[in-house]
């Protein structure tokens, strides 16, 4: 696949982004950008099992509904929502901070391919060659903020990336809302402060649509993830009831960890559960 270069001037430039302040004058492409709305999902790299399996469980539903998911192809909250849109069988878009032939990092190359093979697409202001550079990150940002309608934090401390991302998107009139968090929890300091500062609160994908001015109505139903026996419906159940540690399951579901392991990982090979990270678990 041919890396592609779009210039401000050209009429293929993504209208959203050139109405920011500071647009890329070139725009590089690893696929094509979708037509459809975007909405970022953004968040800290170090999220909590609270944050993991919200960030999930939105970015599907939205993914479901037809919006197209842009964020950074970064550890934790980025690739949850990349991944999350790829299970729905949506697209998504990833924003890099470098040159597109290096994917950053580069444990997410697999990420990047399914992105591409799903019908996404991998973009940067940044020419072939170019490494990821510190400072490059809080620039990329930008970018995200600017192709997306609205923009959504899952999860944050106090200071990040994700926080400038919400900022920029504040500066060029975009929708910005939070997933509120258990005070005192620090990753949902940031979350909770944007609220305070005026962000819609979020707790569902029906609040995002509803805060994006898009039908509430337009989510499919959940596909209906069928048990072969009473330990996968126990499991399942107490997934959707929001249990999705492998501690929490084990107990809730009365197994020992090594019948608990045996299940839960022909579950995840047939397609009924995701493995999101350390341990914690989304049905599919």
């Amino acid at each position: 696949m041919q890396i592609t270069q779009t210039h401000f001037q050209d009429a293929d430039y993504p209208a959203d982004l050139r109405e920011i302040s500071s647009p890329p004058t070139s725009l590089y492409a690893l696929g094509k950008l979708p037509k459809a709305p975007m909405v970022a999902v953004v968040g800290t790299r170090t999220l909590t099992a609270y944050g993991e399996a919200h960030t999930y469980q939105i970015a599907l539903e939205l993914a479901r509904a037809g919006l197209v998911i842009v964020s950074g192809l970064a550890l934790g909250v980025d690739a949850i929502a990349h991944r999350a849109a790829l299970d729905a069988g949506g697209t998504t878009v990833a924003v890099l901070a470098c040159g597109l032939d290096r994917i950053y990092p580069a444990q997410h190359r697999q990420l990047a391919k399914d992105i591409l093979a799903a019908g996404g697409a991998l973009v940067s202001e940044y020419p072939a060659g170019v490494p990821p550079l510190r400072h490059q990150f809080v620039l990329r940002n930008r970018i995200i903020a600017g192709l997306a309608v609205g923009t959504l934090v899952t999860e944050s401390p106090e200071k990040g990336g994700a926080l400038y991302t919400a900022h920029k998107a504040i500066e060029y009139g975009r929708v910005v809302m939070a997933l509120p968090g258990d005070v005192g929890r620090p990753t949902s300091v940031g979350t909770n402060n944007l609220i305070r500062a005026g962000a819609i609160p979020i707790t569902g994908s029906t609040d995002v649509l509803g805060a994006l001015e898009l039908p509430t109505g337009a989510i499919p139903p959940a596909r209906l993830v069928s048990a072969r026996n009473p330990h996968e419906a126990k499991i399942i159940e107490l997934l959707q009831q929001g249990v999705n540690t492998n501690e929490q399951l084990i107990e809730g579901a009365q197994l020992t960890p090594a019948e608990f392991a045996s299940i839960i990982s022909l579950m995840e090979i047939t397609g009924q559960v995701r493995n999101l990270s350390g341990g914690v678990w989304a049905p599919r």
